[in-house]
């Protein structure tokens, strides 16, 4: 449904962005990832038509970005990192009048926007004024706004930005409801946690370079060779400690109180003894807990060496 070969722009020396290729299959929502000023926002205008590329070409729905950009305007809803709204129009006036923008006779229009109010739960703000929103309502209409000539594929430049915790949560249940009803989404965002549990497949940007793309499983795989645990125990808390720190296949052993955080390599026949010993030991093993690598974990691991 999308797909990026070889893109790259340049302002003077800077790279903005350099070959990047991805390839995002129908239906698929997919989170691009990285800090402030990884390329992110600079790839979405692209694929938007609203960015030259310096090399590269792109492909949505079939249309060529550059070339058939009316084709392709057609096919995605895009809701920029940000914003503008019409203080002076109603709700229902600022949906018709994107709506007339994109060609759909009126008669479709009023149903449209209904049904994308309905989506998005702004239906009793229907005759409200814009500018009588708040922050996480605007940001409702401006996604409704996006989905009024129901495009296929949705390009999202960090939709939950500014937004206070109960705004991010409407607009995550949001997102997976159009997921539902098969729309592409690309959803930039520099905040990892948001995209873990709403994407089902990541790509993480670094200095204008693809770091890592595929399946979140596929991205947490890569940097779970070294797994971490914690384990508490009830007796001689340093003792544990110190035997913990003298096995040869644990590594960064760290206590803090009764707890011991350690990493390590072994199966899970290996942690099992691990328990098995402390408690032969007198240590009174309570509880041991694996710590799953996230989104953040794999973002610090593969970047590492770019940022030093």
């Amino acid at each position: 449904m999308i797909e990026i070969v070889d893109f790259a722009k340049t302002y003077g020396r800077f790279r903005a962005v350099r070959g990047l290729s991805l390839q995002i299959e129908r239906g698929e929502v997919y989170g691009f990832i990285g800090p402030n000023g990884a390329g992110k926002t600079t790839t979405i205008r692209f694929l938007a038509t609203l960015l030259e590329p310096t090399r590269g070409r792109a492909t949505i729905n079939g249309f060529d970005v550059v070339r058939e950009t009316n084709e392709v305007r057609r096919s995605i809803g895009f809701m920029p990192d940000s914003y503008g709204v019409y203080n002076g129009m109603r709700v229902w006036e600022f949906l018709d009048f994107f709506g007339l923008a994109y060609g759909i006779p009126r008669g479709r229009r009023q149903t449209l926007i209904d049904d994308v109010l309905s989506l998005v739960d702004l239906s009793e703000k229907r005759d409200d004024f814009v500018n009588a929103l708040s922050r996480g309502m605007k940001q409702r209409l401006c996604l409704a706004r996006t989905l009024i000539h129901d495009p296929p594929v949705l390009i999202l430049d960090e939709p939950a930005s500014g937004l206070d915790p109960r705004a991010r949560v409407e607009i995550k249940e949001i997102l997976r409801e159009l997921a539902s009803m098969g729309k592409t989404i690309l959803i930039s965002s520099h905040i990892l946690t948001e995209l873990a549990d709403t994407c089902s497949s990541v790509a993480i940007m670094e200095r204008g370079e693809l770091v890592a793309s595929g399946s979140i499983e596929k991205i947490l795989a890569q940097v779970a060779a070294n797994r971490t645990a914690s384990i508490r125990v009830l007796l001689e808390h340093e003792r544990a400690f110190r035997w913990l720190e003298a096995q040869h296949d644990l590594s960064e052993v760290t206590r803090e109180g009764d707890r011991i955080r350690f990493g390590f390599t072994g199966s899970d026949e290996r942690m099992a003894a691990l328990v098995s010993q402390l408690a032969q030991r007198g240590h009174q093993p309570v509880w041991i807990e694996e710590h799953k690598p996230s989104l953040e974990t794999a973002f610090l691991t593969m970047t590492k060496g770019k940022l030093q």
